[in-house]
């Protein structure tokens, strides 16, 4: 991992790799880099990925609970770009990180060749959200990684067919085993931000989401998620009839990319990223920073 300062000063950690397009990849609320290891082996020739742990998260340092808000970590975004000296990514977000995707639409799309959902959009189910908040920033009690794999399939509701080793993979992705006992892979403390979060009242999103007009997009469904409703996704494609779009089956939230559909639709989207990239047509004006 490489490491770059935000502007505030906290070190944050990135992985870059390959050579070409610039694909940057955002990871869900308490995921980081590494959840795109499985889309790493899937991607076409000539993209190059980058993946940020995002400040809190991974090898990124903790900056307390007052700066995981996604204004913050989408300015981030902007601050790691302009570390690679990066004029434009596409950007594939799984969860928040398509949150902070499509606030950049709106803030900075002049930085943007365009934008990949991974099962999410601009309004997310109650529901989903609360089942969230019930494990962000606990501690498990079992001792070993091991347990944990055995307790995944149950912990991750609407996900079918999942073979006994991915789940071993997932493990070490969401946990650490330490001395007798098995530690979180990010800030406990992001459980108070997300519950600042979710006390707020709800905001209008939709305009986030119009606001990547013009850009190549693409939209990934888990077919049983909890987050991202199917009549959600089915408005977000009458929004943009342009946008490719694919229903994962047997995952919930959120597919892991590696799945079939999942790559066949991110192939397509970056086919047409690369087509902008080379003659971008006028895009409208962002929204005020």
């Amino acid at each position: 991992m490489n490491l770059f300062h935000a502007d505030d000063g906290a070190r944050l950690a990135y992985a870059d790799d390959g050579e070409g397009l610039p694909l940057l990849a955002l990871g869900g609320l308490t995921r980081d880099s590494r959840d795109f290891d499985y889309l790493e082996r899937r991607l076409p020739a000539g993209v190059r990925l980058i993946r940020l742990d995002s400040r809190g998260r991974g090898q990124s340092a903790w900056s307390g609970p007052a700066t995981y808000t996604v204004p913050r970590e989408a300015n981030d975004v902007v601050n790691l770009l302009d570390h690679l000296a990066l004029d434009r990514v596409a950007i594939l977000g799984t969860s928040r990180g398509g949150l902070l995707g499509m606030v950049l639409a709106a803030t900075q799309k002049h930085r943007l060749l365009g934008l990949c959902l991974n099962d999410v959009g601009p309004v997310l189910e109650r529901a989903g959200l609360q089942r969230i908040a019930t494990y962000v920033g606990i501690t498990p009690t079992v001792a070993t990684l091991e347990e944990i794999a055995d307790r995944m399939p149950q912990a991750m509701p609407g996900f079918r067919h999942v073979p006994p080793m991915r789940w071993v993979e997932e493990t070490v992705r969401h946990y650490e085993q330490l001395d007798g006992r098995v530690g979180l892979t990010y800030d406990p403390d992001l459980r108070i931000a997300l519950a600042a979060a979710m006390s707020a009242p709800p905001a209008d999103a939709w305009p986030l989401f119009d606001a990547c007009a013009g850009l190549p997009l693409a939209l990934l469904r888990g077919a049983n998620s909890d987050v991202l409703s199917r009549e959600t996704a089915q408005a977000m494609r009458e929004r943009r009839p342009d946008m490719s779009f694919a229903e994962v089956p047997d995952r919930g939230h959120a597919p892991f990319l590696d799945e079939q559909d999942a790559t066949d639709c991110i192939h397509r989207w970056l086919d047409r990223v690369a087509e902008f990239a080379v003659a971008p047509p006028h895009l409208p004006v962002s929204m005020p920073s």
